[in-house]
């Protein structure tokens, strides 16, 4: 069995669309029919996330605490206890391709690092050009890149186990745990082949993660130049 673990707070607007989507990923040919178990994980949710959830008839599990790392390890933890010998994460504002899951099998590897595309940078307003070039130049989409997304990561349950699991971190949960990865001497795919699409919003529902990084990027192209120099992002 495969367990798809999507954490959500307040995400009724996008939530429709990533599961209608993973639930596409587990038909993909290529799974040869195993199981696919799905659990949204609604932490402190106010709108309209837990009918969604129900209406698209996966797993959900409701929690009050505010933080992402609690909430995808729970969601791992259940998925474990019913049989999943492979564990695959992603978001509620995040619509995976329908060989999501049989890419991140393919890779044969103890966890899969995934990239992501963001497909709606005009949400940025004016800057949102000046933004979207300078990501593109500090972005490696391809195999042996370095990102860590929580959108876009997978892992076998044994080698989740050894690593000790989601640290309770309000943000970067993912780094964490592909650093304990690292630790335990997992062999990590660093792919592109998985692919995912999120979005470029900027009312992020986890302080420190991806919304804010490119929040970050507005504030600091706004003044001046482009960098010339292209780096990593994490």
């Amino acid at each position: 069995m495969i367990g798809v673990v999507i954490p959500a707070h307040n995400e009724c607007e996008r939530l429709g669309d990533a599961l209608a989507a993973v639930k596409e990923a587990a038909r993909h040919p290529a799974l040869n029919g195993e199981a696919v178990g799905v659990i949204v994980v609604l932490d402190s949710c106010t709108d309209g996330s837990d009918r969604i959830a129900e209406e698209h008839r996966v797993a959900r599990l409701v929690l009050a605490v505010r933080n992402v790392g609690v909430a995808r390890a729970r969601g791992a933890e259940l998925c474990i206890d019913v049989g999943a010998r492979w564990l695959a994460f992603t978001d509620a504002d995040t619509v995976v391709a329908p060989d999501w899951l049989a890419m991140q099998l393919a890779e044969e590897a103890d966890a899969v690092c995934g990239c992501v595309t963001v497909d709606d940078w005009a949400m940025l307003g004016a800057d949102s050009e000046r933004v979207r070039a300078h990501f593109d130049s500090r972005y490696m989409h391809a195999d042996g890149h370095r990102h860590v997304h929580g959108a876009n990561l997978g892992v076998s349950a044994e080698a989740y186990r050894r690593a000790g699991g989601f640290a309770p971190l309000a943000c970067s949960e993912d780094v964490a745990l592909v650093e304990a990865l690292q630790a335990v001497g997992a062999r990590i795919a660093w792919s592109a082949a998985p692919r995912v699409t999120t979005s470029a919003r900027t009312d992020a529902r986890a302080r420190g993660g991806f919304g804010d990084t490119l929040l970050a990027m507005v504030a600091a192209l706004a003044p001046g130049p482009l960098p010339a120099a292209p780096e990593a992002l994490a």
